[in-house]
């Protein structure tokens, strides 16, 4: 691990700001060491006899992962090698496109310190899923579900890491109806390649706690599905595995992320991972 601090980016810092959140801190996830992360390291480098000092180097990074006991519980759930080696005969892809996509769409990992699938809860689409089963958002629309259920995107609410199942059980608890349940579990990304929950039945899976329960098993199952999904996806007159086949990142990443792949310049990252992997 490097040695990060206060105004620090990097994937590092996510991992510190998950941990984090795993032992009790509220910090919000991201790639930026703010303010609260600084406040909180401070405070664990307090209670566990460190310089306080906010900066995360070897003894801090150290006394984390040792309290952390079962900090590496999610360690059998990890892609392999041969896994992406795989994936990529079996839809005649270049192995540098599969770990292109990997690194990019993933965010590197999966799961979650504790071992659940990383999720991501969209309470646009919380809403749209509960449409589609008759019910009026509506009705149920109020100060205290504002977090959860809204018309329009928006990443105001969003907490990342656990803070995300959080997002997720609120939704599911606004009432004792089964639809509730299958639409809020519809309504998160899931994973790491964040596949969206509705897209289950699309995707070949019974139910979505099927897909669901896939999810929690092995990054293996995320990929598999990140398969299903670019197989059986079209855009533009194209499935998503043969924008990937010739390399036009752009067309890939617009039909994967949508419009805004622009303004987070992914067929630029795209390009840049499988240039490297190529070398």
């Amino acid at each position: 691990m490097k040695t990060i601090r206060y105004r620090s980016h990097g994937r590092d810092v996510y991992f510190l700001e998950e941990l984090l959140t795993d032992l009790g801190y509220q910090v919000y996830i991201s790639n930026f060491f703010g303010k609260d992360t600084d406040i909180s390291v401070r405070d664990f480098q307090s209670k566990h006899d460190l310089v306080i000092d906010g900066i995360v180097g070897l003894k801090t990074w150290f006394k984390l992962i040792e309290v952390k006991k079962d900090l590496m519980a999610y360690n059998d759930k990890l892609l392999s090698e041969q896994d992406i080696i795989d994936f990529a005969d079996q839809f005649g892809l270049e192995l540098a496109m599969v770990k292109a996509v990997n690194e990019i769409e993933s965010n590197g990992k999966g799961f979650l310190i504790g071992g659940k699938p990383r999720i991501l809860f969209e309470g646009h689409i919380f809403w749209r899923e509960l449409e589609k089963r008759g019910i009026k958002p509506s009705q149920y629309s109020s100060d205290k579900t504002k977090d959860i259920l809204y018309k329009k995107w928006t990443r105001v609410h969003y907490r990342g890491g656990v803070g995300e199942y959080d997002r997720l059980k609120k939704a599911e608890k606004i009432s004792d109806s089964h639809a509730f349940h299958e639409a809020a579990h519809c309504a998160a990304s899931w994973g790491a390649f964040q596949i969206m929950g509705f897209h289950y039945k699309h995707l070949g899976y019974s139910s979505i706690d099927h897909f669901v329960s896939e999810m929690y098993e092995h990054e293996r199952e995320h990929l598999k599905a990140f398969g299903k999904f670019i197989a059986n996806t079209s855009f533009r007159s194209k499935r998503l595995v043969d924008w990937i086949k010739e390399k036009n990142w752009a067309r890939f990443a617009e039909g994967y992320n949508g419009p805004g792949y622009k303004k987070n310049k992914y067929d630029i990252k795209l390009k840049k991972a499988y240039d490297k992997y190529s070398a």
